[in-house]
């Protein structure tokens, strides 16, 4: 194996550094329960240990799905500043017990806190489920699961940033804005995106959903806020981590969603994705890639076109890297699709994808 990068060295020298002195100044472990997916085989189970103050473990669970009204997602959300979400210490390489259905594997946390792990024969049916994790000397917190039937046909794949909400990333003083200072409730929602996707899963509960992003673990909880709280559909976030990798300073988002995207299809081999972004990163580059390779596991691509002031504090450019005309032509004389079966369209907003989606995605499976 491979020596870790230096960066990943440091940070994780800094991590255990300040793991021996929470521990010895009375703090303990605390699991956070995200959202997972798998079949009627296999799940996979996510979720992260963090270290917290005493105090904080009569709090309720921090889970994506802990119950709360509507006026305690409001009140909490408009409380909350988003810096406060990366204020945390991970709770590194503790023993974790995990319970999915008749099954109880034990794991251990990542060097950043992280569980991620992949638990099979559980014995649950179709549909949506709790979980437990459960760290060692703590309480188990709750997370779900969403088990995909083996009949799923489509599947959607989205973005989160200028995709279903406007924070104008990833332009560097934008973010640090938008992540360490603005209250979650200033976000702005796409317009018409949650009615996109609600009418291309036409009301099918066991459709899966992935928002897969390159933001951070840490703002999960307010994103799943965000996404309930404006009619988006259920579905599990794939997020990355900020921090170093064995392989060097900085990770790829690229890469992390192209990485996902190869596992969504080897893991769901039946299900079509309709693939959602926008043209202000690399969604248009990393979608294409991979229809172009899979073609046979992506029924469309949808693209929200960002405007002239969107593009310049997105990227610093009025007009994004790979243009496409109106008619939906890439730069590159694709001509609306990529490869031989797979549309391409673009629109300002989800009233305009859902119109342009309802003569091809549509049409063809009956419903436009």
């Amino acid at each position: 194996m491979a020596r870790p990068h230096v960066a990943a060295l440091i940070e994780d020298a800094v991590f255990r550094r300040v793991d021996r002195i929470l521990h010895g100044r009375g703090w303990t472990n605390r699991a956070i329960g995200h959202t997972g997916y798998g079949n009627e085989d296999w799940v996979r189970v996510l979720g992260r240990v963090l270290l917290s103050r005493p105090r904080e473990d009569a709090d309720k669970p921090a889970g994506d799905h802990a119950a709360a009204s509507e006026e305690e997602l409001h009140e909490a959300e408009e409380l909350q500043r988003g810096w406060r979400a990366f204020l945390t210490a991970p709770a590194i390489d503790v023993p974790v017990t995990v319970r999915v259905g008749e099954r109880v594997v034990h794991t251990r946390s990542d060097r950043q806190g992280y569980v991620d792990v992949v638990v099979s024969r559980h014995g649950l049916p179709e549909g949506w489920h709790d979980v437990e994790i459960e760290p060692e000397h703590a309480t188990a917190s709750r997370g779900r699961v969403q088990v995909i039937g083996r009949q799923a046909r489509r599947g959607l794949v989205s973005d989160i940033d200028d995709t279903v909400m406007v924070t104008r990333l990833p332009r560097p003083l934008i973010a640090a804005y938008n992540t360490f200072v603005r209250r979650e409730g200033s976000r702005s929602v796409v317009p018409g995106m949650a009615d996109l996707y609600r009418e291309l899963l036409d009301g099918d509960a066991g459709a899966p959903v992935f928002y897969l992003s390159t933001g951070a673990w840490n703002t999960a909880t307010t994103l799943v806020r965000f996404l309930r709280r404006h009619g988006y559909p259920a579905g599990t976030l794939l997020l990355t981590d900020w921090g170093p990798t064995n392989t060097g300073w900085f990770r790829s988002g690229a890469e992390h969603k192209a990485q996902a995207l190869r596992r969504l299809a080897r893991e769901l081999p039946q299900v079509r994705w309709v693939l959602v972004g926008d043209d202000g990163q690399h969604d248009p580059r990393t979608y294409g890639d991979f229809a172009r390779q899979r073609p046979d596991r992506v029924e469309a691509i949808a693209i929200r076109q960002l405007t002239p002031q969107e593009q310049v504090l997105s990227h610093g450019l009025p007009v994004p890297h790979e243009q496409v005309s109106g008619d939906g032509a890439w730069s590159r004389r694709d001509t609306g699709q990529v490869g031989p079966a797979v549309p391409v369209v673009r629109a300002p907003d989800g009233t305009g994808l859902l119109r342009l989606l309802a003569g091809n995605v549509l049409a063809r499976s009956g419903r436009a």
